[in-house]
């Protein structure tokens, strides 16, 4: 791997490191910019250098966030509930990240997501890929593929933001096990795994 020895290259990732922390904690409209380059112990207009607006910065930000996601658990449609439980378990580990994500969902106004945007491409790629395990006979033909990817999904961040429902100390990492068996109890009641050939899991 090659060394990185330009300036340039070091305020891009601290920028970059200042706004993933900055976004997660205050959303966009929340965040500012002065904050991010103190943090990144640069200048305002070099972050703007780098990256033409607050907005702009969040997506980069995001789609980073979300390709660290993808990879760390790559979906695999054949085991849904496999597949939930192992997305709590990493947003459990991770709160940041959900957070992050859910911010951009919640401000950034949808008619203005370009279409190759990270979020809407990997949402595209998760449901062709359930779309082909019904076809396989993995999973219950009679769902919508974009029902049951929302379904799952809800079900496996159901707990990630109910921080005030967890205990603290000793009895949270059994209280969060139980929370996940749950979890991947509900998503097998509603798509059971169907015995056959799986599908190869594909990062998304």
């Amino acid at each position: 791997m090659a060394t990185r020895s330009s300036t340039a290259d070091t305020t891009s990732d601290r920028i970059i490191d200042a706004a993933t922390t900055e976004f997660a904690r205050y959303g966009i409209a929340g965040a500012r910019v002065e904050r991010i380059a103190k943090s990144a112990r640069t200048s305002k207009e070099r972050v703007y250098a780098y990256f033409r607006s607050k907005e702009a910065l969040y997506r980069f930000v995001a789609g980073r966030q979300l390709a660290a996601m993808a990879e760390a658990v790559p979906m695999d449609a054949s085991d849904l509930p496999g597949y939930a439980g192992r997305l709590h378990d990493h947003a459990v580990r991770h709160p940041e990240r959900h957070r992050l994500m859910m911010w951009g969902q919640l401000e950034l106004p949808s008619e203005e997501t370009a279409a190759d945007d990270p979020l809407r491409e990997s949402l595209r790629r998760k449901i062709e890929q359930v779309r082909k395990a019904q076809g396989a006979g993995h999973i219950d033909p009679t769902w919508e593929p974009e029902d049951v990817l929302v379904f799952v999904s809800q079900l496996a961040l159901s707990w990630v933001s109910q921080t005030g429902l967890a205990p603290v100390g000793a009895e949270r990492d059994a209280f969060l096990a139980a929370r996940r068996e749950a979890i991947v109890a509900a998503v097998e009641r509603l798509f059971p795994s169907i015995t056959g050939t799986a599908p190869t899991a594909v990062a998304s």
